[in-house]
């Protein structure tokens, strides 16, 4: 028995629309690396974990309003992320990501070298390999909200959002 041709080409756009869909990612909670005198003397500051929490959801948010990425929610490994440092744990970020079911993920830090210089680092990952695609990195003058958020938007805007970004040649012909 033929299927009527109707419900062949509404399963054909229907193919061809999951494949349009943007890669699935997830953007995990972003790490403080606190290197200053400041931080070995007091430990941790609460100002800077509220900072961290908001830089992860400038990132998800931004990332998401591009319609490049379709966010996922981090929060069914999301204990244990946090019981890892992602940065260092032989490959937990990759285990984690694929049980997310994503395509990408993104890990992060800040590192405060003093209360005056600091910067954001974001890692792009291919989720299936654990393999780094993109890593991008900005400084900032400032322990406040406004550096914090306007090195995230950076990195995200003209980072991980831009044309061709990290590929070989690519400043010279986009001139």
């Amino acid at each position: 028995m033929r299927a009527p041709l109707a419900v062949i080409v509404l399963l054909l756009i229907s193919a061809v629309a999951r494949a349009a869909d943007p890669p699935k990612l997830a953007v995990f909670d972003f790490e403080m690396i606190d290197t200053s005198l400041q931080g070995e003397m007091n430990g941790k500051r609460s100002d800077e974990q509220e900072r961290l929490k908001k830089t992860s959801d400038q990132v998800r948010g931004e990332l998401g309003e591009s319609g490049k990425f379709q966010i996922l929610d981090i929060a069914p490994v999301n204990a244990a992320a946090h019981q890892s440092n992602l940065q260092a744990c032989g490959g937990c970020d990759a285990k984690l990501a694929r049980q997310l079911g994503v395509d990408l993920y993104i890990t992060g830090t800040v590192q405060k070298v003093s209360n005056l210089i600091l910067n954001v680092n974001v890692y792009l990952h291919n989720a299936e390999t654990g393999r780094l695609i993109i890593a991008a990195s900005a400084d900032m003058r400032g322990n406040t909200d406004e550096s914090w958020s306007r090195a995230t938007h950076y990195l995200v805007k003209e980072r991980l959002l831009a044309p061709n970004y990290g590929a070989p040649g690519a400043r010279s012909s986009a001139r």
